[in-house]
């Protein structure tokens, strides 16, 4: 008796019951004992290969099948797998492995597909993966990130110091933290820094933590699973961090992140894994974290709105990145570049800024920053009717700032550019209504000053450049 006929005497009822999960199973399926003899066929292996049951059963494989590889599967106890077999005209692919009970081989078995459910299994995966690919491209696509440190401008010393070390930055893969007030550019510095790296071809995933609903960051954050809770998309929804996988995820305004979901970013930093909303099972993601704040996170701590933990977690490299009213010698430089930039916003194209509107620009505090100065740039395109931006072109905000007046050194400038920009509103009045009295009076009008005012002020810029022939 054979060491497998021991084992169906020994255990005949699990026998019989495996025995009928073989004859039911998709595959087919071939068994010999430790004497080579055939054993077990099912359904599927004659359907595959076109061997019928009873030319094969109880018979040595290597006598019906003098090329079979099953023997020695037997023999040495090796795995096989895709081993490509031809019986007739089927064609198919095998994968063997020797029977092992109580550390001893009792037999052998095969189990085979037809190279047609290969061809389409092998069909389904390369559309899976093509899906996977043009999923990845669309993502990339909308998560891609355009500024580069070429991007940043500036002279300032603590500027070139910050683009110093967010270049080191790039290079590794640790956490940066960036700190500096709203408008300053911290997501421009976040971008160059995944540009620079060698996640550049992947996915830049920006998340505004504060722009979030509370109640909505985690399931935006993590995703969720089907029927997490009402309403759930049926089929779940994939969350930022796996939309960011091998790129980067860019957390703004972090200082803003919800207490309980701190504790699991601290998680994601430490473990590298996520875990969706509902889910009972942790994924692994391969994701580098650069966070920004306008925030002081080591009062926030203090105050225990933000956890100390990972505070240190993600203040490993840290930008200070210096406000503008710091850097005001880099004004010019990034007014002309928004100017450029802009390539006239489709308005009429402008090439340069007056000394007197370039004067009260870097005299102004811009609490906003480069934000607010691009504000005011584009604005001042929009109104000039020339190649060149003046003080009237400014918004009124500028000129009407307390902040202006707040040195003694600002005072004069200050009133010579008000005279200039007071004697070129009235020369374009009068170049639109004209030289004669009627035209004057109109000026007047459209001005909000009487007739006589108007002649007062004519009379006092005669040194005025173009004004002399308005007198009369």
């Amino acid at each position: 008796m054979s060491r497998f006929d021991k084992l169906v005497k020994d255990a005949d009822g699990q026998a019989q019951w495996l025995f009928a999960i073989l004859q039911s199973v998709h595959d087919g399926v071939l068994v010999i004992d430790d004497c080579e003899v055939v054993r077990l066929v099912n359904p599927e292996y004659t359907r595959i290969t076109g061997v019928k049951e009873n030319e094969i059963i109880g018979k040595r494989l290597r006598d019906v099948r003098p090329n079979a590889l099953l023997p020695e599967t037997l023999k040495d106890g090796k795995v096989r797998t895709g081993v490509y077999r031809k019986e007739g005209s089927n064609e198919y692919v095998v994968d063997m492995a020797p029977i092992v009970v109580h550390g001893q081989v009792i037999g052998a078995v095969s189990v085979c597909k037809g190279l047609t459910e290969v061809h389409k299994l092998t069909q389904e995966l390369k559309r899976n993966k093509e899906r996977l690919n043009e999923l990845k491209r669309t993502v990339y696509s909308i998560y891609r990130a355009t500024y580069t440190f070429a991007h940043i401008i500036g002279h300032n010393d603590k500027i070139k110091e910050m683009i110093r070390i967010a270049k080191r930055a790039a290079e590794s893969d640790l956490p940066v933290l960036i700190m500096g007030e709203s408008g300053t550019g911290k997501e421009l510095f976040a971008q160059a820094i995944h540009q620079e790296g060698p996640r550049a071809e992947h996915p830049f995933v920006p998340v505004n933590c504060a722009a979030i609903p509370a109640a909505l960051l985690e399931s935006e954050l993590f995703g969720y699973v089907e029927g997490s809770f009402t309403h759930a998309k049926k089929g779940g929804k994939i969350g930022l961090f796996e939309l960011a996988d091998g790129g980067t995820i860019f957390l703004d305004e972090i200082g803003d992140l919800p207490y309980d979901l701190q504790a699991k970013l601290l998680r994601v930093l430490q473990e590298k894994t996520i875990r969706k909303v509902g889910d009972t099972h942790e994924r692994r993601i391969d994701v580098r974290i650069i966070a920004a704040t306008n925030k002081d996170l080591r009062q926030l701590v203090a105050k225990q709105y933000f956890r100390e933990d990972l505070f240190y977690r993600l203040h490993v490299i840290t930008l200070h990145l210096p406000p503008l009213r710091e850097r005001k010698e880099d004004i010019p430089l990034l007014a002309h570049s928004i100017i450029q930039a802009s390539g006239g916003g489709g308005q009429r194209p402008v090439c340069s800024i007056s000394q007197a509107a370039m004067a009260l620009l870097q005299s102004y505090d811009w609490p906003g920053n480069i934000r607010e100065l691009k504000n005011v740039i584009d604005y001042a395109i929009c109104m000039t009717d020339g190649m060149e931006i003046d003080l009237h072109h400014l918004p009124p905000s500028i000129m009407k700032d307390p902040e202006v007046f707040r040195s003694s050194t600002s005072i004069q400038p200050l009133r010579k550019m008000l005279e200039e920009t007071e004697k070129r509103l009235i020369v374009e009045a009068l170049r639109q209504f004209g030289t004669d009295v009627q035209g004057k009076k109109q000026a007047a009008k459209e001005l909000g000053v009487s007739l006589a005012t108007l002649y007062n002020k004519l009379k006092k810029v005669r040194d005025f450049r173009g004004f002399a022939f308005f007198c009369s």
